[in-house]
């Protein structure tokens, strides 16, 4: 594992790493560089941690080993026991439109900004292996039917972030700003009160350029996240076809957001809000209205 790699930007420093398939940093509100080194290392060493334990691209972690057991049961330690608690209260919450088996659907679906849509017999011979209600799962132990997977990216990273927060705030009394691919949170307010700058981006705009924010929030405490199909989406007759998929029908959401933003407590709340919202479609902003919390919707 390499270290993180520090930037002094005057009056705070800036830690930067990969992890989780995203490009991932954590802003310091200090001018004490070896302070700073030791938080990045604290970030760095937690979003690997997680990802190690939750990806489903691994062969040597607790996913794998319920993906691949067959119908046997499994016991799962206690925090991934709290993250399948989640994922039912998840499933619950949205009357099934959030199903952390749903991934399969990625074996006929390929979101690369192709035109190649899957045919209905297709999608139908996937949709047999979904649904969370085929689960047993009486924590610690778990059963998966046969040829059935769960897929943990939906909250991970949020989780993730959150987690990170935690291990920050412990370790020093100084403002950070932890951003995993997108998905932020913040210890609390910076010196003398003040939050830190962040954009919300434009679905189409170049990453990390003057165009790419639409608007900019000073966030002083809590957390951001936002869902949308900006890089990950298929084009066919003039049709875009979002990455947000209902997993009852195995098909894109239909008149979804390009994008929402999602301002919350921590960051798992304002991630699964902003998911929560792109499934429900056109109905997104209703959706938010009843949560009273504030956001962001860029439709178009």
């Amino acid at each position: 594992m390499h270290d993180p790699q520090l930037q002094n930007c005057e009056d705070y420093w800036v830690g930067r790493f990969t992890a989780m398939a995203s490009p991932c940093e954590v802003l310091i509100d200090t001018q004490d560089p070896i302070l700073a080194k030791q938080l990045a290392g604290i970030a760095q060493q937690e979003a690997l941690r997680i990802e190690h334990k939750l990806s489903r691209y691994r062969q040597d972690n607790i996913i794998h080993t319920i993906n691949t057991a067959q119908g046997a049961i499994v016991k799962v330690d206690e925090e991934t026991a709290h993250m399948l608690d989640y994922a039912a209260e998840c499933y619950e919450l949205s009357d099934g439109l959030f199903d952390v088996t749903s991934g399969v659907l990625r074996e006929v679906w390929k979101f690369d900004g192709s035109d190649r849509i899957p045919s209905p017999g297709q999608v139908k011979k996937v949709l047999a292996r979904i649904g969370w209600n085929k689960v047993h799962w009486r924590s610690p132990n778990i059963r998966l039917r046969k040829n059935m997977q769960i897929d943990l990216g939906g909250i991970g990273k949020e989780y993730s972030v959150d987690r990170t927060v935690i291990l920050l705030r412990d370790a020093a009394n100084v403002s950070c700003l932890v951003n995993f691919g997108g998905d932020i949170a913040t210890t609390g307010p910076r010196r003398q009160g003040k939050g830190w700058l962040v954009g919300i981006e434009t679905p189409d705009a170049v990453p990390n350029t003057v165009t790419a924010s639409t608007k900019v929030y000073e966030l002083q405490q809590g957390a951001l996240a936002t869902s949308g199909d900006a890089r990950r989406y298929l084009l066919k007759d003039g049709i875009r076809y979002s990455h947000i998929l209902n997993p009852r029908t195995g098909w894109p959401v239909q008149g979804a957001p390009r994008s929402v933003t999602v301002i919350a407590d921590t960051c798992t709340e304002a991630g699964i809000l902003a998911t929560f919202a792109m499934l429900n479609g056109a109905q997104a902003e209703a959706f938010l209205n009843q949560q009273g919390v504030k956001y962001w919707c860029i439709r178009g």
